[in-house]
Protein backbone atom coordinates (compact mmCIF):
# COMPACT_ATOMS: atom_id res chain seq x y z
CA UNK A 1 0.00 0.00 0.00
CA UNK A 2 1.20 3.50 -0.79
CA UNK A 3 0.62 4.57 2.80
CA UNK A 4 3.56 2.53 4.00
CA UNK A 5 6.66 4.44 4.97
CA UNK A 6 9.50 3.04 2.96
CA UNK A 7 12.85 4.86 3.32
CA UNK A 8 14.06 3.27 0.11
CA UNK A 9 11.11 4.49 -1.94
CA UNK A 10 11.94 6.92 -4.74
CA UNK A 11 11.16 10.59 -4.11
CA UNK A 12 8.32 11.87 -6.28
CA UNK A 13 7.07 15.35 -7.10
CA UNK A 14 4.29 17.11 -5.22
CA UNK A 15 1.79 16.44 -7.99
CA UNK A 16 2.70 12.77 -8.04
CA UNK A 17 2.37 12.58 -4.25
CA UNK A 18 -1.17 13.92 -4.59
CA UNK A 19 -2.04 11.01 -6.87
CA UNK A 20 -0.68 8.65 -4.20
CA UNK A 21 -2.54 10.33 -1.30
CA UNK A 22 -4.16 7.22 0.25
CA UNK A 23 -7.74 6.82 1.40
CA UNK A 24 -6.25 5.31 4.56
CA UNK A 25 -5.49 8.88 5.69
CA UNK A 26 -9.11 9.08 6.87
CA UNK A 27 -8.11 6.69 9.67
CA UNK A 28 -6.23 9.68 11.13
CA UNK A 29 -9.49 11.66 11.36
CA UNK A 30 -11.21 8.64 12.89
CA UNK A 31 -8.54 8.35 15.57
CA UNK A 32 -8.55 12.05 16.45
CA UNK A 33 -12.34 12.25 16.66
CA UNK A 34 -12.29 9.08 18.75
CA UNK A 35 -9.91 10.85 21.14
CA UNK A 36 -12.33 13.81 21.31
CA UNK A 37 -15.22 11.53 22.32
CA UNK A 38 -13.05 9.69 24.83
CA UNK A 39 -12.07 13.01 26.43
CA UNK A 40 -15.73 14.06 26.49
CA UNK A 41 -16.55 10.83 28.32
CA UNK A 42 -13.74 11.38 30.83
CA UNK A 43 -14.76 15.03 31.18
CA UNK A 44 -17.68 13.98 33.40
CA UNK A 45 -15.21 13.21 36.18
CA UNK A 46 -12.00 14.93 35.05
CA UNK A 47 -12.21 18.68 34.47
CA UNK A 48 -8.96 18.80 32.49
CA UNK A 49 -10.27 16.18 30.07
CA UNK A 50 -13.30 18.31 29.24
CA UNK A 51 -11.11 21.34 28.52
CA UNK A 52 -8.60 19.32 26.50
CA UNK A 53 -11.40 17.64 24.59
CA UNK A 54 -12.70 20.99 23.39
CA UNK A 55 -9.31 22.00 22.04
CA UNK A 56 -8.68 18.62 20.43
CA UNK A 57 -12.11 18.80 18.77
CA UNK A 58 -11.23 21.94 16.80
CA UNK A 59 -7.82 20.55 15.85
CA UNK A 60 -9.37 17.25 14.75
CA UNK A 61 -12.02 19.07 12.72
CA UNK A 62 -9.32 21.04 10.89
CA UNK A 63 -7.37 17.85 10.17
CA UNK A 64 -10.51 16.09 8.92
CA UNK A 65 -11.43 18.98 6.61
CA UNK A 66 -7.84 19.15 5.31
CA UNK A 67 -7.73 15.41 4.57
CA UNK A 68 -11.12 15.59 2.89
CA UNK A 69 -10.08 18.59 0.77
CA UNK A 70 -6.87 16.90 -0.38
CA UNK A 71 -8.68 13.68 -1.25
CA UNK A 72 -11.34 15.62 -3.14
CA UNK A 73 -8.58 17.34 -5.09
CA UNK A 74 -7.12 13.93 -5.84
CA UNK A 75 -10.53 12.77 -7.07
CA UNK A 76 -10.82 15.77 -9.38
CA UNK A 77 -7.28 15.61 -10.76
CA UNK A 78 -6.55 11.89 -10.63
CA UNK A 79 -9.88 10.03 -10.82
CA UNK A 80 -8.11 6.96 -12.18
CA UNK A 81 -6.03 6.76 -8.99
CA UNK A 82 -9.20 6.87 -6.88
CA UNK A 83 -10.76 4.15 -9.03
CA UNK A 84 -7.63 2.07 -8.53
CA UNK A 85 -8.01 2.37 -4.75
CA UNK A 86 -11.69 1.47 -5.01
CA UNK A 87 -10.77 -1.65 -6.99
CA UNK A 88 -7.98 -2.57 -4.56
CA UNK A 89 -9.04 -5.58 -2.46
CA UNK A 90 -7.64 -4.10 0.79
CA UNK A 91 -8.06 -0.34 0.31
CA UNK A 92 -11.74 -0.74 -0.61
CA UNK A 93 -12.63 -1.30 3.05
CA UNK A 94 -11.10 2.04 4.04
CA UNK A 95 -13.54 4.17 2.01
CA UNK A 96 -16.22 4.10 4.74
CA UNK A 97 -13.64 5.67 7.07
CA UNK A 98 -14.74 8.96 5.46
CA UNK A 99 -18.31 8.64 6.73
CA UNK A 100 -17.20 7.08 10.02
CA UNK A 101 -15.14 10.22 10.71
CA UNK A 102 -18.15 12.35 9.73
CA UNK A 103 -20.45 10.45 12.11
CA UNK A 104 -17.91 10.78 14.91
CA UNK A 105 -17.73 14.51 14.24
CA UNK A 106 -21.52 14.73 14.43
CA UNK A 107 -21.48 12.90 17.76
CA UNK A 108 -18.79 15.24 19.10
CA UNK A 109 -20.89 18.27 18.06
CA UNK A 110 -24.06 17.00 19.71
CA UNK A 111 -23.62 18.82 23.01
CA UNK A 112 -22.70 22.34 21.88
CA UNK A 113 -23.74 22.44 18.23
CA UNK A 114 -26.93 20.35 17.96
CA UNK A 115 -28.06 21.83 14.62
CA UNK A 116 -24.66 21.17 13.05
CA UNK A 117 -24.61 17.71 14.61
CA UNK A 118 -27.97 16.86 13.06
CA UNK A 119 -26.86 18.02 9.60
CA UNK A 120 -23.56 16.14 9.80
CA UNK A 121 -25.29 13.02 11.14
CA UNK A 122 -27.81 12.96 8.29
CA UNK A 123 -25.04 13.44 5.73
CA UNK A 124 -22.86 10.82 7.41
CA UNK A 125 -25.69 8.32 7.75
CA UNK A 126 -26.71 8.62 4.10
CA UNK A 127 -23.06 8.33 3.03
CA UNK A 128 -22.47 5.39 5.35
CA UNK A 129 -25.47 3.56 3.92
CA UNK A 130 -24.35 4.15 0.35
CA UNK A 131 -20.75 3.15 1.03
CA UNK A 132 -21.74 0.07 3.00
CA UNK A 133 -23.89 -1.24 0.16
CA UNK A 134 -21.25 -0.28 -2.41
CA UNK A 135 -18.41 -1.97 -0.52
CA UNK A 136 -20.38 -5.15 0.16
CA UNK A 137 -21.48 -5.20 -3.48
CA UNK A 138 -17.80 -4.93 -4.40
CA UNK A 139 -17.02 -7.88 -2.14
CA UNK A 140 -19.67 -10.10 -3.70
CA UNK A 141 -19.14 -8.95 -7.28
CA UNK A 142 -17.63 -11.05 -10.05
CA UNK A 143 -14.13 -10.24 -8.80
CA UNK A 144 -12.43 -13.04 -6.92
CA UNK A 145 -10.76 -12.30 -3.60
CA UNK A 146 -7.97 -14.27 -2.04
CA UNK A 147 -7.70 -15.10 1.66
CA UNK A 148 -4.65 -12.83 1.88
CA UNK A 149 -6.86 -9.85 0.97
CA UNK A 150 -8.94 -10.29 4.12
CA UNK A 151 -7.80 -8.19 7.10
CA UNK A 152 -9.51 -6.70 10.16
CA UNK A 153 -9.81 -3.47 8.13
CA UNK A 154 -12.84 -5.13 6.54
CA UNK A 155 -14.64 -4.38 9.82
CA UNK A 156 -14.68 -0.64 9.06
CA UNK A 157 -18.04 -0.65 7.22
CA UNK A 158 -19.61 -2.60 10.10
CA UNK A 159 -18.13 -0.21 12.66
CA UNK A 160 -19.58 2.73 10.75
CA UNK A 161 -23.04 1.20 10.91
CA UNK A 162 -22.99 0.74 14.69
CA UNK A 163 -21.74 4.31 15.16
CA UNK A 164 -24.92 5.67 13.57
CA UNK A 165 -27.14 5.03 16.66
CA UNK A 166 -24.79 6.73 19.12
CA UNK A 167 -25.97 10.18 18.04
CA UNK A 168 -29.03 9.03 16.08
CA UNK A 169 -30.83 7.57 19.10
CA UNK A 170 -30.19 10.74 21.10
CA UNK A 171 -31.71 12.83 18.31
CA UNK A 172 -34.81 10.65 18.08
CA UNK A 173 -33.99 8.68 14.92
CA UNK A 174 -34.72 5.35 16.59
CA UNK A 175 -35.87 3.24 13.64
CA UNK A 176 -33.04 4.25 11.32
CA UNK A 177 -30.63 3.73 14.22
CA UNK A 178 -31.91 0.18 14.77
CA UNK A 179 -31.64 -0.48 11.03
CA UNK A 180 -27.96 0.46 10.91
CA UNK A 181 -27.20 -1.23 14.23
CA UNK A 182 -28.78 -4.49 13.05
CA UNK A 183 -26.87 -4.46 9.77
CA UNK A 184 -23.61 -3.61 11.51
CA UNK A 185 -23.95 -6.39 14.10
CA UNK A 186 -24.82 -9.05 11.52
CA UNK A 187 -21.96 -8.15 9.20
CA UNK A 188 -19.56 -7.91 12.16
CA UNK A 189 -20.38 -11.48 13.18
CA UNK A 190 -20.01 -12.74 9.61
CA UNK A 191 -16.73 -10.91 9.07
CA UNK A 192 -15.40 -11.94 12.48
CA UNK A 193 -15.81 -15.58 11.47
CA UNK A 194 -14.00 -14.99 8.19
CA UNK A 195 -11.19 -12.96 9.76
CA UNK A 196 -10.56 -15.49 12.55
CA UNK A 197 -10.44 -18.25 9.97
CA UNK A 198 -7.88 -16.24 8.00
CA UNK A 199 -5.77 -15.50 11.11
CA UNK A 200 -5.72 -19.09 12.34
CA UNK A 201 -5.51 -21.19 9.21
CA UNK A 202 -3.63 -19.02 6.70
CA UNK A 203 -0.45 -17.00 6.38
CA UNK A 204 0.09 -14.17 8.88
CA UNK A 205 -1.07 -10.65 8.05
CA UNK A 206 1.69 -8.69 6.23
CA UNK A 207 3.76 -6.47 8.51
CA UNK A 208 2.45 -3.25 6.98
CA UNK A 209 -1.13 -4.29 7.81
CA UNK A 210 -0.45 -5.94 11.16
CA UNK A 211 -1.62 -2.89 13.19
CA UNK A 212 -5.12 -3.37 11.71
CA UNK A 213 -5.42 -6.32 14.10
CA UNK A 214 -6.43 -3.73 16.72
CA UNK A 215 -9.64 -3.11 14.77
CA UNK A 216 -10.94 -6.36 16.31
CA UNK A 217 -11.58 -4.28 19.45
CA UNK A 218 -13.70 -1.60 17.81
CA UNK A 219 -16.96 -3.33 16.73
CA UNK A 220 -17.97 -4.77 20.14
CA UNK A 221 -16.79 -1.67 22.04
CA UNK A 222 -18.69 0.75 19.79
CA UNK A 223 -21.68 -1.60 19.61
CA UNK A 224 -21.89 -1.53 23.42
CA UNK A 225 -22.14 2.28 23.41
CA UNK A 226 -24.68 2.25 20.56
CA UNK A 227 -26.77 -0.48 22.18
CA UNK A 228 -26.92 1.45 25.43
CA UNK A 229 -28.14 4.55 23.58
CA UNK A 230 -30.86 2.45 21.94
CA UNK A 231 -32.16 0.56 25.01
CA UNK A 232 -31.10 2.88 27.83
CA UNK A 233 -29.79 0.15 30.09
CA UNK A 234 -26.99 -2.36 30.54
CA UNK A 235 -28.46 -5.81 30.04
CA UNK A 236 -26.70 -9.18 29.48
CA UNK A 237 -26.23 -8.55 25.76
CA UNK A 238 -24.57 -5.20 26.50
CA UNK A 239 -22.21 -6.92 28.93
CA UNK A 240 -21.34 -9.53 26.29
CA UNK A 241 -20.40 -6.76 23.85
CA UNK A 242 -18.24 -4.90 26.36
CA UNK A 243 -16.45 -8.00 27.62
CA UNK A 244 -15.85 -9.21 24.08
CA UNK A 245 -14.04 -5.93 23.47
CA UNK A 246 -11.92 -6.59 26.56
CA UNK A 247 -11.02 -10.07 25.30
CA UNK A 248 -9.79 -8.64 22.00
CA UNK A 249 -7.95 -5.87 23.85
CA UNK A 250 -6.00 -8.46 25.87
CA UNK A 251 -5.28 -10.37 22.67
CA UNK A 252 -3.89 -7.17 21.16
CA UNK A 253 -1.76 -6.46 24.24
CA UNK A 254 0.01 -9.77 23.68
CA UNK A 255 0.93 -8.59 20.18
CA UNK A 256 2.56 -5.32 21.35
CA UNK A 257 6.19 -6.63 21.28
CA UNK A 258 5.74 -7.71 17.66
CA UNK A 259 4.05 -4.43 16.80
CA UNK A 260 6.89 -2.31 18.23
CA UNK A 261 9.38 -4.12 16.01
CA UNK A 262 7.59 -3.04 12.82
CA UNK A 263 8.42 0.07 10.73
CA UNK A 264 5.94 2.93 10.86
CA UNK A 265 3.12 3.12 8.32
CA UNK A 266 -0.18 4.97 8.10
CA UNK A 267 -1.84 1.68 8.97
CA UNK A 268 -0.57 2.28 12.52
CA UNK A 269 -3.43 4.76 12.90
CA UNK A 270 -5.67 1.69 13.04
CA UNK A 271 -4.54 1.44 16.67
CA UNK A 272 -6.13 4.73 17.69
CA UNK A 273 -9.88 4.42 17.17
CA UNK A 274 -10.24 0.93 18.74
CA UNK A 275 -8.51 2.17 21.91
CA UNK A 276 -10.79 5.22 21.86
CA UNK A 277 -13.84 2.98 21.53
CA UNK A 278 -12.68 0.84 24.45
CA UNK A 279 -12.09 3.97 26.55
CA UNK A 280 -15.55 5.38 25.80
CA UNK A 281 -17.26 2.05 26.49
CA UNK A 282 -15.41 1.53 29.79
CA UNK A 283 -16.19 5.03 31.05
CA UNK A 284 -19.84 4.67 30.05
CA UNK A 285 -20.19 1.35 31.87
CA UNK A 286 -18.40 2.81 34.90
CA UNK A 287 -20.91 5.67 35.04
CA UNK A 288 -24.02 3.55 34.50
CA UNK A 289 -23.03 0.64 36.76
CA UNK A 290 -21.16 2.79 39.29
CA UNK A 291 -18.15 0.53 38.83
CA UNK A 292 -14.89 1.91 40.17
CA UNK A 293 -12.99 -0.95 38.51
CA UNK A 294 -14.28 0.02 35.07
CA UNK A 295 -13.53 3.67 35.82
CA UNK A 296 -9.90 2.74 36.44
CA UNK A 297 -9.87 0.70 33.23
CA UNK A 298 -11.30 3.69 31.39
CA UNK A 299 -8.69 6.04 32.82
CA UNK A 300 -5.94 3.58 31.94
CA UNK A 301 -7.25 3.20 28.39
CA UNK A 302 -7.44 6.99 28.07
CA UNK A 303 -3.79 7.30 29.13
CA UNK A 304 -2.82 4.67 26.56
CA UNK A 305 -4.93 6.43 23.91
CA UNK A 306 -3.29 9.81 24.53
CA UNK A 307 0.16 8.22 24.41
CA UNK A 308 -0.62 6.29 21.23
CA UNK A 309 -2.03 9.30 19.40
CA UNK A 310 0.81 11.57 20.49
CA UNK A 311 3.27 9.00 19.14
CA UNK A 312 1.32 8.56 15.91
CA UNK A 313 1.18 12.31 15.31
CA UNK A 314 4.92 12.60 15.84
CA UNK A 315 5.77 9.65 13.60
CA UNK A 316 3.40 10.90 10.90
CA UNK A 317 4.86 14.42 10.94
CA UNK A 318 8.38 13.00 10.72
CA UNK A 319 7.37 10.83 7.77
CA UNK A 320 5.77 13.83 6.04
CA UNK A 321 8.86 15.97 6.64
CA UNK A 322 11.03 13.24 5.13
CA UNK A 323 8.61 12.94 2.17
CA UNK A 324 8.08 9.28 2.98
CA UNK A 325 4.29 9.58 2.84
CA UNK A 326 2.28 9.24 -0.40
CA UNK A 327 4.93 7.29 -2.21
CA UNK A 328 4.15 4.77 -4.98
CA UNK A 329 3.91 1.12 -3.97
Amino acid sequence: MSSVVDPAAPVVSGAQRLSHFPVTFFAVAMGLMGLVLALHGAGRTLAWAAVLGQGVFYAAAVVFVAIGAVYLLKLLRYPAAVRAEWNHPVKLAFFPAMTVALLLTATACLGEYPSLARALWILGTVGQGILTIAVISGWISHRSFEVAHLTPAWFIPAVGNVIVPIAGAQMGYNEISWLFFSGGIVFWIVLLTLVMNRLVFHNPIPARLFPTLAILIAPPAVAFVAYYQLVGQVDPFARILLNTAYVFAVLMLVQVPKLLALPFALSWWALSFPVAGLTIASLLYARVAQSSAHLLVGYGALAVLCTVIAGLIWRTLVAIARKQICQPE
